[in-house]
């Protein structure tokens, strides 16, 4: 970067769903940033949405490219690791979709690679960006609930028919405990850090599936409890969120309408991006009356808006890669736990433990 303030050039990795969905046009949305290259085989697909971009077959000849300052990974799950890894040693930004890695140890070399490189290296968690649990951490952060006993989270889709695509599969990475299980436990750690022990159910549940398709979480902290379910086979979908403290209840159905809006091929930029139609029920005191609370507005857009100015200024990624651990960390325990049917403690994430 020079002092004119050229903009951020990025390459993205991948222009499948994540790819062409969540990041290109979120990318295209912020002003530092431009998108130059994608290193994909669908051509084609590409071209049709942004013409002006390069495409290469190989994600190395995006990362040898030396126009390309900030590299996106989109790519599935399991390749996260070693695409990263790639192009942290090539010199360049990194962001990686979620989840970050597939293990702690893979999270623990990246990190020390970007530390080597003095790149700055990201995580998209990009749902904690969601209107309702903005809107949610503001109530939290002003006491309005008192303290909480129980918050619960829920990401349950009715999809009975099993897809024929990686995310379906049996292999590292698949399955729902590493698809939607990252946004429930990057939301939970930042609004209550670590929990002290973990308790998880896994199951199969569809006819002919082959990657875990139902998760239950419960984290614990204290007195309070932190309830992080999803379900694949869920017809009736109850509360997003329920959270009930000494004070009163949050109850919030309907999930943020971002993406929605970006699969619609919807900018960021519109006027009413992020706008959240259904209000949480804000229950107060003993009365059996609520009040419906509007939401804020859903800025995915942010995200990206803070890696530029961290690229820029040295200032902290919005989403550390610390944080993507953390969530790696949980999974790997929920494996550990579901496997054993414990209740298992949460070692502190140390220096030593991980060679940080």
């Amino acid at each position: 970067m020079n002092a004119e303030q050229k903009k951020i050039c990025v390459g993205l990795v991948g222009f499948g769903f994540a790819g062409s969905t969540f990041h290109a046009p979120v990318i295209a949305a912020v002003d530092a940033l431009q998108l130059v290259a994608v290193a994909s085989s669908q051509a084609e697909a590409v071209h049709a949405a942004w013409p002006t971009v390069r495409v290469m077959p190989e994600a190395s000849q995006l990362f040898a490219d030396p126009d390309v300052d900030l590299v996106v990974i989109a790519a599935p799950n399991e390749a996260h690791f070693s695409l990263a890894l790639a192009a942290l040693s090539a010199g360049k930004h990194v962001v990686v979709d979620k989840p970050f890695t597939i293990t702690s140890a893979e999270a623990a070399i990246l990190i020390a690679c970007a530390r080597q490189n003095n790149r700055l290296l990201s995580v998209y968690h990009n749902r904690r960006w969601d209107a309702d649990f903005l809107s949610l951490q503001d109530l939290l952060a002003q006491g309005t609930l008192g303290r909480i006993a129980t918050f619960e989270s829920h990401f349950d889709r009715f999809r009975p028919q099993i897809k024929q695509r990686w995310r379906e599969l049996d292999s590292p990475g698949g399955g729902l405990l590493y698809d939607l299980g990252p946004h429930l436990i990057d939301q939970a750690l930042v609004l209550f850090g670590m929990p002290s022990h973990l308790f998880a159910d896994i199951a199969l549940q569809r006819d002919g599936a082959a990657a875990v398709d139902y998760f239950h979480l419960v984290l614990y902290y204290a007195q309070m409890r932190v309830i992080l379910h999803a379900g694949s086979l869920v017809n009736q979908v109850g509360p997003r969120f329920s959270v009930h403290g000494e004070r009163g209840s949050f109850v919030k159905f309907g999930l943020d309408p971002q993406e929605d809006s970006l699969r619609a091929g919807g900018n960021p930029r519109d006027a009413n991006w992020g706008q959240d139609a259904v209000s949480a029920r804000l229950s107060l005191g003993s009365s059996a009356g609520a009040i419906d609370l509007p939401m804020r507005r859903g800025c995915y857009q942010n995200y990206y808006e803070g890696i530029a100015t961290a690229i820029t200024h040295g200032s902290p990624a919005p989403v550390s890669a610390e944080d993507g651990m953390r969530a790696i960390v949980l999974i790997e325990t929920a494996l550990r736990s579901a496997a054993s049917g414990k209740v298992l403690e949460l070692e502190p994430i140390s220096a030593s433990a991980h060679g940080l």
